[in-house]
């Protein structure tokens, strides 16, 4: 499959780049398809920041319920979970 670029935004410095996902993982980012899973929780990041600020390790490491999340975690929470797979409406 051919890839095309979609909006990559990183959760913890707030970058947004249109990439491919090769050029993306390249970068060193996180970020489906080559890295998680679209609407699954997981470290949305650039190559620049590590995953100690995303709401994945604040839930799954620092073991922070969902009412003890800031509210721009509680925002990215919401965004990643609503996340659709931009290959999935391509085809």
């Amino acid at each position: 499959m051919e890839e095309f670029a979609f909006y990559h935004e990183c959760e913890v410095c707030g970058l947004r780049l249109l990439l491919t996902p090769k050029i993306a993982y390249d970068g060193g980012w996180d970020y489906p398809p080559r890295m998680g899973q679209w609407g699954v929780i997981s470290p949305r990041t650039c190559g620049n920041c590590g995953i100690e600020g995303t709401v994945w390790f604040a839930l799954a490491c620092e073991k922070k319920t969902s009412e003890e999340l800031t509210e721009r975690q509680y925002q990215t929470a919401l965004r990643i979970t609503q996340e659709k797979d931009p290959y999935a409406t391509a085809r």
